[in-house]
């Protein structure tokens, strides 16, 4: 425990309860509850890092104008008033790790895209876009900034294969839309290995592709995982039924990134679940097993 404080900011999530065990063997995490944003200075000061995971889940509701402002609001304020509490402590932390997210390309078709690739348009690319810029606003304050740009993270806990476990062991899963468009993922235990690379690697800055070395198509995904289930995946879903179903948030779906992890590959990460295979034969036996 004598290698400092962490505050940190998004904890009680999908990848922050993942995140936190190994965080809390090394360091004194202090947890940032948004509800007492007034009390983040005193806690950021004096901190070697701050880790921001804040955000209402992107994909939980339609993306109605209502929920477009909760997304927007839920990032952006969290990391604005961490920025804020950098920018008045007497002792800044060291390093900002803050959560972004594939989306930040936008749509790319083919492309192999890393952290040199631009951003792209659409809502979400938006939001990304400027939840990095209010980030980077922590460099000023001579703190190492590092933009956690995420894939689909494959967790036995939730998320994406949760939802779509269900239709598929009863044997009637399949590709969304065309099946052609690319699905960058991660596994959760890589993801975990990324955060901390990133948190104790000094020459890591900027954005950090935190995904699998094997992205693969939506078809791809599909025929992997209903084979690892010893199930058929023939029952695609239309892109128009998605569109009807989700609006707008849709386009997530049937449009895709396909994301090279660039700086994590070349600082020597090692992915636990490189392939798309090994990591589900590994998070279906933990379901089974939990």
């Amino acid at each position: 425990m004598g290698a400092g404080r962490i505050a940190f900011a998004g904890s009680g999530g999908l990848i922050g309860g993942a995140v936190l065990p190994g965080l809390e063997s090394k360091y004194e995490v202090v947890r940032l509850k948004h509800r007492r944003i007034g009390e983040w200075p005193s806690l950021v000061d004096g901190a070697h890092a701050v880790i921001n995971l804040a955000g209402a889940p992107i994909a939980e509701k339609r993306w109605t104008p209502r929920r477009k402002k909760e997304l927007i609001q839920s990032r952006l304020g969290a990391t604005r008033a961490l920025v804020d509490a950098m920018a008045q402590a007497k002792d800044r932390p060291k390093v900002f790790l803050s959560a972004s997210a594939v989306g930040y390309y936008g749509a790319h078709g083919d492309e192999t895209l890393d952290e040199a690739s631009p951003a792209g348009s659409g809502f979400l690319a938006d939001l990304c876009r400027e939840w990095e810029r209010q980030a980077l606003k922590a460099r000023a304050h001579g703190v190492r900034v590092v933009l956690l740009r995420t894939g689909i993270v494959l967790s036995p806990r939730g998320g994406a294969l949760a939802k779509m476990l269900p239709l598929f062991r009863l044997g009637l899963g399949g590709p969304m839309g065309s099946g052609r468009q690319w699905m960058s993922w991660i596994h959760i235990d890589d993801e975990v290995g990324g955060i901390h690379k990133a948190l104790e690697d000094g020459s890591i800055q900027g954005p950090v592709n935190l995904t699998a070395p094997d992205p693969v198509s939506m078809g791809g995904f599909a025929r992997t995982l209903g084979k690892t289930l010893h199930r058929p995946a023939l029952f695609p879903v239309p892109g128009f039924a998605l569109k009807l179903l989700l609006g707008e948030m849709s386009g997530m779906l049937l449009t895709g990134q396909r994301v090279r992890p660039g700086k994590l590959l070349a600082g020597g990460f090692s992915f636990r679940y490189p392939t798309l295979e090994s990591s589900l034969v590994d998070l279906l036996g933990a379901i089974r097993s939990a």
